[in-house]
């Protein structure tokens, strides 16, 4: 088996808290007196194409909140909506330590909408680590859809059996398997640090 040479990681739910998930938009909706039903309707409607590109977060926010006059601002919303985001330092860590080995190439494959991935990429200083970000806002296509995986592989000129892929959900994972790509399937930093070990990948020294 070819040994690991490139590292592909999902962000949210492995490297910092998801964004903009369902327990954080509870939250926004309770925050901001909205309707659960109606905003996430809205949100399902909306979320594809901001994900991809397609439209902007103010379009987003247009069609599933701001679609009628309310009682605080798109900035107090949006400045919400970025607070939530929040660094896992256990697995961050394993991340930092995986890169000082100075032995992979280490991207992300994630879906996120452009202005909050890149709020994240910045906030957490992401490029730290990171060398590319194959995020569903810059390639128009999200995970599950093997061609995201596809890019990935084709832009950074790996084979799929030298790449290890790293996701906190199972569809994902399964996808990127059916092209052959070795994975992780995130659950906790101590079981990260096994799997990795486990894959041969080298963890520098704490």
């Amino acid at each position: 088996m070819s040994d690991v040479t490139a590292l592909f990681w999902d962000v949210g739910g492995v490297i910092l808290s998801n964004g903009w998930d369902r327990p954080d938009r509870s939250m926004a909706v309770k925050k901001f007196g909205l309707d659960w039903e109606e905003f996430e309707d809205r949100h399902e409607l909306a979320s594809p194409a901001y994900e991809t590109g397609e439209i902007t977060l103010d379009t987003y926010l247009t069609r599933t909140v701001f679609y009628r006059k309310r009682d605080f601002t798109r900035d107090e919303f949006t400045a919400f909506m970025f607070s939530q985001s929040e660094e896992l330092p256990e697995s961050r860590a394993i991340l930092s330590r995986v890169a000082a080995s100075g032995k992979y190439l280490l991207a992300t494959i994630n879906n996120e909408g452009l202005e909050l991935n890149e709020h994240r990429i910045r906030q957490f200083q992401l490029r730290r680590e990171f060398k590319a970000f194959f995020s569903s806002c810059y390639l128009g296509i999200r995970k599950p859809d093997e061609g995201i995986y596809r890019l990935a592989l084709e832009v950074t000129q790996r084979h799929p059996e030298e790449c290890l892929f790293i996701d906190d959900r199972e569809l994902n994972l399964e996808c990127a398997q059916q092209l052959k790509m070795r994975t992780v399937h995130f659950q906790d930093a101590g079981q990260l640090r096994r799997d990795l070990a486990a894959s041969g990948v080298a963890v520098a020294a704490e």
